[in-house]
């Protein structure tokens, strides 16, 4: 498959974009060259696809339930006894649900944790995009439950055959639901079959406290101590923690998802010490969280929430520049997840989406990226090309009817309470 894309503005000049099989080949003015689809790009603006570095899918169908509660009875009172309703099917439509929602919002990629992974999977192989799936693990702090984890779970079962675009990773979910047993056990699993650990941590002051009630130590300090902070391992949140924790996760190559509007809906905290991260060299990368405590999937809304929220309790307004938030939105991402997406440069894989400059988001356009940062939304998403398919045009994708009615559908079965 080969596209070409003409006239379309990128980096605030007119240009052309070829791109062949997965990949984008060329970029430059007037490019001759013949393709089996040609879009045309007036009045639209090109940015890389964004990498939702951190989200349960198919928690869309918990949207608008058990709102404005702190997370620990949000967790025990309406999240967790519901998920014991959920099923193959729930998930796989909820994460079509996910998919459809991130597509219209410029999303190519995104790491997911959540139950069911391999029907997640496969909705997410249908709909075109990108998935890093986590087996999730829960043990309640028993080690000998962690023990019978540990048997049951074998690479062979853990990995099937999907595209390029399916990964797979092992997902302990966090410190207050996993034993330090299990913990280690993942991450060496992780390290065998170089597979990204994702998990929770440090998202609030109730999870710090409890952790130096429980263990002497905070959360990071007791995964260091444990030994299991990796280069394949990628935390969601770090809100709660000092420049010693910083340089801990810094020396150990750990990679780090803000989830700016997840965090302010449940009043997890709002001083994520980015600055502080990439003085030290963390990588940082950004996602929404589940729709149940963020209510989207919108990653150019999270880009705008990232960057105000740096500006604001830092009392500066030069912190954390658009462009610095797009890079994070995009290229981080990828990097977090070691593939090569979230750059509009020749050789990287061919996830982009345009925006529609014929809006009031871009009228006037003084700068573009200024301008889908801070004035626009995932409405402005015109057409997204991912793996080199066109997987989004005009606005439309395919059997978006089919997966609004299911989603609706699967509500009814999955939410008694």
């Amino acid at each position: 498959m080969s596209i070409l894309i003409k006239n379309v503005l990128h980096n605030e000049e007119i240009t052309d974009i070829l791109i062949r099989e997965n990949k984008i080949s060329e970029i430059k003015p007037n490019i001759e060259a013949k393709a089996e689809r040609i879009i045309n790009g007036e009045n639209k603006a090109v940015f890389p696809g964004l990498v939702n570095g951190h989200t349960h899918s198919a928690m869309t169908l918990f949207r608008g339930y058990g709102d404005d509660l702190p997370l620990e009875k949000w967790l025990n009172t309406k999240i967790w006894p519901n998920e014991r309703n959920l099923t193959p099917e729930i998930v796989y439509w909820g994460t079509k649900l996910a998919c459809l929602e991130m597509i219209k919002t410029g999303t190519t990629c995104f790491n997911d944790m959540y139950f069911h992974y391999k029907e997640a999977a496969q909705a997410t192989e249908e709909m075109g995009i990108r998935g890093i799936f986590s087996h999730i693990i829960f043990d309640n702090l028993d080690p000998k439950r962690g023990e019978k984890i540990k048997t049951e779970t074998k690479i062979e079962t853990l990995i099937e055959n999907f595209s390029d675009r399916i990964h797979f990773g092992i997902a302990p979910h966090a410190i207050y639901t996993v034993s330090g047993y299990s913990f280690a056990w993942a991450t060496d699993f992780a390290k065998e079959h170089n597979l990204i650990i994702h998990t929770h941590l440090a998202e609030t002051q109730t999870e710090h406290q409890n952790a130096i009630k429980n263990y002497g130590l905070s959360p990071i300090r007791y995964l260091n101590k444990l030994g299991v902070l990796n280069p394949n391992m990628v935390i969601a949140h770090c809100l709660w923690l000092d420049n010693e924790e910083i340089q801990m996760l810094a020396d150990n190559g750990v990679k780090v998802v803000h989830n700016p509007n997840s965090n302010l809906k449940l009043a997890s905290g709002h001083q994520f010490l980015y600055n502080e991260m990439k003085e030290k060299g963390v990588v940082v990368g950004l996602g929404t969280d589940g729709c149940s405590s963020s209510n989207n999937l919108d990653m150019i809304e999270a880009m705008k929430m990232m960057s105000l929220l740096q500006k604001g309790w830092r009392l500066d307004p030069t912190a954390l520049p658009a462009s610095e938030a797009l890079t994070i939105a995009s290229e981080n991402g990828g990097k977090i997840l070691n593939i090569k997406t979230g750059k509009i440069e020749a050789g990287y894989l061919a996830d982009l989406f345009l925006v529609n400059l014929k809006t009031t988001a871009f009228t006037p356009n003084n700068n573009t990226v200024s301008n889908l940062v801070y004035a626009a939304n995932g409405s402005v998403v015109d057409t997204v090309v991912c793996n080199g398919k066109i997987i989004m045009e005009n606005q439309k994708v395919n059997g978006e009817d089919e997966i609004l009615e299911k989603a609706n559908e699967m509500v009814t079965k999955l939410i008694k309470h």
